[in-house]
């Protein structure tokens, strides 16, 4: 039997309605999903495995890779104001993190990812909030990525025929610098 046309408009306006409560419950989960992080001086020791610490060139930022929530994750914590650092975008869920690496300021943060089964570099820019990937080799394992203080270049090893090798990643010189406040900029 033929639904009557009144009847197909009702349908589909169901279904519309039933798609708009399910992204909006998918979007209230995920919101709810961030890490719980404490406050306070004690905040940063804890029960969970902890490792890969790495320091901003002023020594004021602390990021490491935590199991917290029961996975793998970058944390970053202020050193100087005894709290942690939001990291909004950066969270991936199921992405294998190790071995993070922060600029002059931790404007910048590289780490290694793994992109589809294999190993990536990526950068986190804590200005735009965005992770990007910048270095996928072809057929290759990569390992512990580490920024320049400045955030124009971006080290790591590769494997290659057998041995591993230092690559070194020129991102530019249109690259916004990270520099201490008040440091002059020299115009070319």
């Amino acid at each position: 039997m033929k639904a009557s046309p009144k009847q197909q408009r009702h349908d589909c306006v169901r279904r519309w309605l039933y798609w708009c409560a399910g992204l909006c419950s998918i979007v209230a989960i995920s919101a709810c999903g961030g890490p719980r992080l404490p406050e306070g001086p004690q905040a940063a020791n804890s029960p969970f495995n902890d490792e890969h610490p790495a320091l901003s060139g002023n020594g004021r930022y602390l990021a490491w890779v935590s199991d917290r929530d029961g996975r793998r994750q970058i944390l970053m914590y202020d050193l100087e104001r005894q709290r942690y650092v939001m990291l909004p975008g950066l969270d991936r869920q199921l992405a294998l993190v190790e071995s993070p690496s922060l600029s002059r300021t931790g404007r910048y943060l590289t780490y290694l990812v793994d992109d589809r089964g294999r190993p990536a570099v990526a950068l986190y820019d804590r200005a735009v909030q965005t992770p990007v990937i910048i270095a996928l080799p072809s057929r290759s394992w990569i390992r512990n990525p580490s920024i320049s203080p400045n955030g124009r270049f971006v080290v790591y090893e590769r494997a290659r025929q057998g041995q591993w090798d230092i690559e070194v990643l020129d991102r530019g010189p249109d690259v916004e610098p990270d520099i201490a406040d008040g440091t002059p900029v020299q115009v070319p």
